[in-house]
C-alpha cells in the first residue's frame, strides 16, 4: 500500500541529487551527489524493502513489521560506519545501535511469529501517520549537504532516521493496543530522543562545513 509514496520519495531523491550535485558553500566545499553516497544507498534499499509490505491496518502489527525493516537501515549504516568512520565516538555510538536495534529486531520477529493481526477502523489512519513520518525523514534526508565524509554523514543521516523511527513509535503509542509492542514503541522513544540529541552535539562540534 504504500508504492504511490516511495515513488514520489524516488523524485525527492533524484532531486536531491541534482541540487547537491550544482552546489557549492563559501568555503568551497563540494558536496556529494546523495546517489553517490553509500548511507543514501542503504537508505534507498531500506525503502525498497519497505514498499514491499502490505500494510493489515493493525498499528501494532505493522509497527513491527515497519520497525524491523527500519531498524536493519539503521545496523546496515553503522555497519558502514564501522567499516569507514574514523571518528571513535561515532563508531561507539555506531555499536552502540547495532546492539540495541539488533535485539530489538528479534523481539519483533519474535512478536510477529505469534501475532495474528486484526485490523481497525483507524488502521489506515495510522498507516497514513507511519508514510508521513518517512516521508518527512526523506525530505530531511534530502536537502543535507553530504560531503563524502563517513563520520559526518552517519550522524546528519541517523538523525533522521531516529526521528522518523521516533514518529513511529508515537503512533503505536496513540492508536496501538498490545502491552509489549507499546512498552517497545516507549523505550524507542527514549533512547532515540537521547541518541538525536548526542548526535546534535557531536555534529556542532564536528561537522566540516
Amino acid at each position: 500500500m504504500k508504492s504511490n509514496v516511495f515513488k514520489l520519495a524516488g523524485f525527492f531523491v533524484l532531486m536531491g541529487g541534482v541540487m547537491t550535485a550544482c552546489t557549492k558553500n563559501s568555503e568551497g566545499i563540494t558536496p556529494q551527489e546523495h546517489d553517490a553516497n553509500v548511507y543514501q544507498q542503504i537508505n534507498h534499499r531500506m525503502m525498497a524493502e519497505m514498499d514491499k509490505m502490505t500494510d493489515t491496518n493493525d498499528p501494532d502489527h505493522d509497527f513491527s513489521m515497519m520497525m524491523r525493516m527500519h531498524h536493519q537501515g539503521a545496523i546496515d549504516m553503522s555497519n558502514e560506519e564501522l567499516k569507514s568512520g574514523d571518528n571513535q565516538a561515532m563508531k561507539a555510538m555506531a555499536q552502540q545501535v547495532i546492539t540495541a536495534q539488533t535485539a530489538e529486531i528479534s523481539q519483533f520477529a519474535q512478536f510477529l511469529q505469534g501475532h495474528t493481526p486484526v485490523p481497525i477502523a483507524a488502521g489506515p489512519t495510522y498507516n497514513a501517520e507511519e508514510m508521513e513520518s518517512m516521508m518527512k525523514m526523506m525530505r530531511a534526508q534530502d536537502v543535507r549537504i553530504l560531503t563524502g565524509d563517513s563520520d559526518v554523514d552517519y550522524a546528519q543521516l541517523l538523525i533522521d532516521h531516529h526521528q522518523s523511527a521516533l514518529e513511529m513509535a508515537m503512533s503505536e503509542l496513540k492508536y496501538g493496543d498490545d502491552a509489549q509492542i507499546r512498552q517497545m514503541a516507549t523505550k524507542i522513544i527514549e533512547d532515540q530522543k537521547k541518541e538525536i540529541g548526542t548526535l546534535q552535539d557531536w555534529l556542532k562540534a564536528n561537522k566540516n562545513y
